[in-house]
């Protein structure tokens, strides 16, 4: 089963063609000769915003970093460049993380969390659907071993409902197409089929990713996105890593501080509209780097949370065991 949580195509055919090549060039991205390359794996999910932001702005390479944007349809084939040298940074859904987690693997450490998308993913029915109890007979459309499958699985199992409702494994940009044709009742999807679903006639929002049952106790949602680093490639170029880390939360506290401006410049990377940028920007809670040894202090609130959500994978056999997540966390860059 491919453990990726955002399943989806690039919305720029020139960004494809870039991600082919092995790299992806802005324009007035200059680089310095002493510069440090870094590759990165990124898509037009939000998690990717400040990488993506700290890089247009020309952040990045002030501080001394070339950075090489390399962009992946799904989570797990970014975790595999990883593990083969091909990435050096990136942020990944933690799902497909804990997967490589469980099987062993050490060549990436979690160092950063950058937000919390609770508000832009979640569970969308049909008018006269009320409750998860009107859910009882009816089809449920969700891109399988994702958050949204994460969060659907819990909600349906908390209402007593995990034998009544027919969930379908549909790829994420084909919901809002399985939700015009009627092949389907209700579905859960993240950032950007989360907009547009929410933007048909006739749909409505029953349950976001805050009331997932991590979420209350912990603040964690099904999938939280977090920054990893290659470790071969971190141990030789630490002080690159705080470098990178300081310019990546200054792009975070723009989101938080300046979404308007913000979206300005992720609009070629996504191919939203203005306003739907700005609301997908103002729907997740952009952490800074103050708040990052708190987060993943362990124990700690945040850092168990990840814990039991590792557990949970295994209750709903997504991933074979529950690896020590504390292992894989390192914050001697921060």
């Amino acid at each position: 089963m491919n453990l990726s949580r955002r399943k989806f195509l690039h919305t720029s055919a020139a960004m494809s063609a870039a991600a082919a090549a092995g790299g992806l060039s802005l324009p007035g991205m200059a680089r310095a000769a002493d510069a440090t390359t870094i590759q990165y794996g990124g898509s037009a999910w939000l998690g990717h915003y400040p990488a993506y932001l700290a890089m247009k702005s020309g952040a990045l390479s002030a501080a001394g970093i070339d950075q090489q944007w390399q962009s992946f349809g799904t989570s797990s084939a970014r975790m595999s460049a990883v593990l083969s040298g091909g990435i050096d940074i990136a942020c990944t859904g933690i799902v497909s993380a804990l997967a490589l987690m469980a099987r062993g693997s050490k060549h990436f450490s979690i160092v950063a969390v950058p937000e919390s998308f609770g508000k832009v993913e979640g569970l969308f029915v049909r008018d006269g659907v009320n409750s998860l109890q009107d859910l009882k007979g009816k089809k449920l459309g969700v891109t399988f071993a994702s958050s949204a499958h994460l969060l659907v699985l819990d909600l349906l199992g908390s209402a007593g409902l995990s034998n009544d409702v027919t969930v379908l494994n549909v790829p994420a940009p084909e919901i809002p197409g399985a939700i015009q044709s009627g092949q389907i009742d209700a579905a859960a999807a993240w950032t950007p089929q989360f907009n547009r679903i929410r933007a048909m006639s006739g749909m409505k929002l029953l349950a976001d990713d805050t009331q997932f049952s991590l979420y209350k106790k912990y603040n964690v949602t099904p999938g939280p996105d977090v920054l990893i680093v290659r470790n071969a490639w971190a141990e030789k170029n630490g002080e690159a890593v705080r470098k990178y880390l300081k310019v990546y939360f200054d792009a975070c506290q723009t989101l938080r501080d300046k979404p308007d401006e913000a979206a300005r410049s992720l609009i070629p990377l996504t191919g939203m509209s203005a306003l739907d940028q700005i609301e997908t920007i103002k729907g997740a809670d952009w952490y800074n780097l103050a708040q990052q040894t708190q987060l993943l202090k362990s124990p700690g609130n945040y850092a168990d949370g990840l814990q039991r959500l590792a557990e949970m994978l295994v209750t709903y056999k997504q991933i074979d065991k529950a690896p020590a997540v504390r292992q894989w966390v390192n914050t001697s860059y921060l």
